[in-house]
């Protein structure tokens, strides 16, 4: 998936697999910024807080702050 910042402190962050979903990584981003991100056997979820443009296999989507 592809994550763009549309507003600068954008935050990403990725959650575990397992029993127990816990956060395993965290990343910020300024406006204009690109995230290149995958799901991995660690990594089932991912939330972003902010105003972000979003690309995955499944469509486009804008989040809002």
């Amino acid at each position: 998936m592809v994550i763009k910042a549309k507003e600068n402190g954008v935050q990403v962050i990725g959650l575990t697999r397992g029993l127990d979903t816990r956060f395993h990584h965290t990343e910020k981003l300024d406006k204009g910024e690109v995230l290149i991100a995958q799901f991995t056997d660690h990594t089932s979820a991912m939330k972003i807080r902010g105003k972000a443009e979003i690309w995955s296999k499944h469509g486009q989507l804008e989040s809002e702050s």
